[in-house]
């Protein structure tokens, strides 16, 4: 009984995997056929189209199109075969886009020209591969419920077999033993067929050697400049330390002892000695929490990058407004690396803007933060002509940020960051 069932358990996962490789190989024969084929002509035509125009707002419709359409061809390549297949395009530019800029970003994209092929050299590749995944079984099936019984009735004939009644009995039963055969050999070679398209696919769409290079390189480069300020900002709290609190601990414990020493002969002295103790110790905490805000504020802990910055847009001595919707909280180094980098930029924005005022934007759209910090101040900031600008750059950069400046003459001046992350739920606070 118990054998029984382990067969008929083999024979229901058989099936199930069947109709399974019949599901994926229709979708790949649609999506070659009704999908990739009509997309890359609309997309040539938007290209030729470019002289007149009308092919600069068709062109990025159609080539987003395409990269949608191969993005869901990655994910099924992973759910499907387990075949990761990286995305390789280029980053939008930040900030407002025109439609010359989307253009050139799109077009100067080698991985757009990848897609292009793809979507033409799938038309036949997804056919036959399409055909063969959910052909098989069919064909199998045919040849053991329908084509010996239709045999006995009229010329039918399945594969070698034409027409049955030629072979008589011992057609109809080879009939039956070769779809049966060919039934349960379309399980693995169907699944064979779908991991072949994957691999096809892999091959046209992940990331070329160049640019994973490239990628190493940025990598490398942000990981050395992450390690020097690093580096710098603990020689700066071990300065501060020295100069500052230490050296205001070391004084408040010499005033205590000439205090002590004092009592007996001089209480006024001692008396004023205490005082200054007293004076110096409330110094000397202010400046360790000034120095424990400058490395993780606690209300940024408390209550997420929207409290902080609402708080520290506050405490400016000019008014600033303050646009933040964020359904979740990043994690805990990302959010302190935002934090950090909004403080500097509405820093510079006291120091060096002469602006009447400031504002600030936070939101996540998609995968990603973006921050947007702005002055109506005369403009022409330089990123390049000082160090806090390249510090915010820097740490943006060890997350795989971006940071954008705009800042014409005369204003305003706009400065667009961007961390990719995932937000928590609002539930969830990060220790």
């Amino acid at each position: 009984m118990i054998e029984r069932e382990g067969v008929t358990d083999r024979i229901g996962e058989h099936a199930r995997r069947a109709f399974v490789n019949i599901v994926r190989g229709l979708i790949q024969i649609v999506l070659a056929n009704l999908v990739n084929l009509p997309l890359f002509i609309l997309t040539v035509l938007s290209i030729a189209f470019i002289p007149l125009g009308v092919g600069v707002f068709l062109t990025p419709v159609a080539v987003l199109a395409v990269r949608g359409v191969a993005n869901q061809q990655r994910e099924w390549a992973e759910g499907w075969s387990g075949v990761r297949i990286p995305v390789p395009y280029r980053p939008e530019p930040a900030g407002r886009v025109g439609p010359l800029r989307r253009l050139r970003w799109l077009l100067t994209d080698p991985a757009t020209w990848r897609d292009l092929l793809w979507s033409l050299l799938n038309v036949p590749v997804g056919l036959v591969l399409g055909v063969l995944a959910a052909g098989l079984p069919v064909y199998g099936l045919e040849g053991v419920f329908v084509a010996p019984w239709l045999a006995q009735v009229s010329d039918y004939g399945w594969g070698p077999f034409w027409p049955l009644e030629d072979w008589g009995a011992f057609g109809l039963a080879g009939v039956i033993v070769l779809g049966t055969a060919l039934t349960a050999a379309s399980v693995p070679l169907g699944g064979a067929a779908v991991k072949a398209h994957a691999l096809f696919t892999q091959a046209l769409l992940a990331p070329t050697r160049a640019a994973l290079t490239e990628r190493v390189r940025r990598l490398a480069e942000s990981r050395s400049e992450t390690v020097d300020a690093s580096a710098a900002e603990l020689r700066r709290i071990e300065r501060d330390l020295h100069d500052g609190a230490q050296a205001r601990l070391v004084a408040l414990s010499m005033n205590i002892g000439l205090a002590e020493e004092m009592m007996k002969h001089d209480p006024e002295t001692a008396q004023r000695l205490l005082a200054e103790a007293r004076a110096a110790s409330g110094s000397a905490l202010t400046e360790l929490r000034d120095l424990v805000r400058g490395i993780h504020p606690p209300v940024l802990a408390e209550r997420g990058l929207d409290g902080a910055v609402r708080a520290l847009a506050l405490s400016l001595p000019l008014p600033v407004d303050v646009k933040i919707a964020l359904p979740g909280r990043p994690e805990a180094p990302v959010e302190s690396a935002a934090y950090f980098a909004v403080a500097e930029m509405l820093a510079n924005v006291v120091k060096h803007a002469d602006a009447s005022r400031a504002w600030v934007q936070i939101e996540h759209p998609g995968d990603r933060l973006v921050m947007i910090v702005g002055d109506d101040g005369p403009g022409g900031a330089d990123p390049a002509a000082g160090s806090g600008m390249r510090g915010i750059e820097r740490r943006l950069g060890a997350f795989d940020g971006t940071m954008a400046v705009t800042s014409p003459p005369g204003g305003p001046t706009i400065v667009t960051m961007e961390l990719p992350c995932a937000l928590s739920s609002p539930k969830t606070l990060p220790s």
